[in-house]
């Protein structure tokens, strides 16, 4: 992967960042999205903000290779502290991180959030738990994708701060568009953990030690859910 050629996973971002945005990509590794969307005349301005310094170095040299210096600034820092007010930030890319990390850098400095911009997230697992934090915060969910690449199921979630809203356990824990949408690749995901999680409810049942109970119900109430949504 380079800028030039972007994973699918990263396609499938790139393609729910409004044209024109102001972009914050905040994890940004090598920078290749922003450095991607900026050659294709996507976005004006962007932010690539990286907490360790071998990536942020990375990320730096890809921008200056592209020459796109005067218009992707690379900053060294841990999460939202990449971004400034003077930016003008219209939209925030997370991806390739577990929901709670995500949730948990939205969290940790939400003052610099303007709830104006659109947030495109990538979670690694956890959606449920990200999917109540923007739920708790007045994030409507506005579009969803379950794509899978590399043998690996990924989900994209993309909020815009509207007001109050109000999902269901089941829509937090499937996404309140994807269970609806029911999308072949949806389906087939949640085939797949099926089976691990009947298998796992089924390790706990000839488990010598016992299972905790909580743990245990929990597991089965999950079953019970994907086995009502697949029909």
């Amino acid at each position: 992967m380079n800028p030039h050629t972007l994973s699918l996973r990263l396609e499938r971002v790139a393609a729910h960042v409004p044209p024109g945005a102001r972009l914050a990509d905040i994890g940004s590794d090598h920078a290749y999205l922003p450095v991607a969307l900026m050659l294709r005349g996507l976005i004006v301005a962007a932010v690539a903000g990286e907490v360790a310094l071998t990536p942020c170095e990375a990320a730096r040299r890809s921008v200056r290779e592209n020459g796109l210096e005067p218009s992707i600034l690379v900053r060294h820092a841990s999460g939202l502290r990449a971004v400034e007010a003077a930016d003008g930030i219209t939209a925030i890319t997370l991806c390739g991180m577990g929901g709670e990390t995500i949730r948990d850098i939205l969290q940790a400095d939400r003052e610099r959030l303007s709830g104006r911009e659109r947030l495109v997230l990538q979670p690694n697992g956890g959606g449920a738990p990200l999917r109540r934090w923007l739920m708790e915060n007045g994030y409507r969910i506005v579009a969803e994708e379950v794509l899978r690449e590399n043998r690996f199921d990924y989900e994209i979630v993309v909020a815009e701060r509207t007001g109050p809203v109000a999902y269901s356990e089941q829509e937090l824990y499937f996404g309140p568009l994807l269970v609806r949408e029911r999308s072949a690749a949806f389906l087939a995901k949640w085939r797949r953990l099926l089976r691990l999680k009947q298998k796992t409810l089924d390790g706990f049942a000839r488990a010598r030690q016992a299972v905790p109970e909580e743990k245990s119900q929990e597991l089965s109430r999950q079953v019970r859910w994907i086995s009502e949504v697949l029909g």
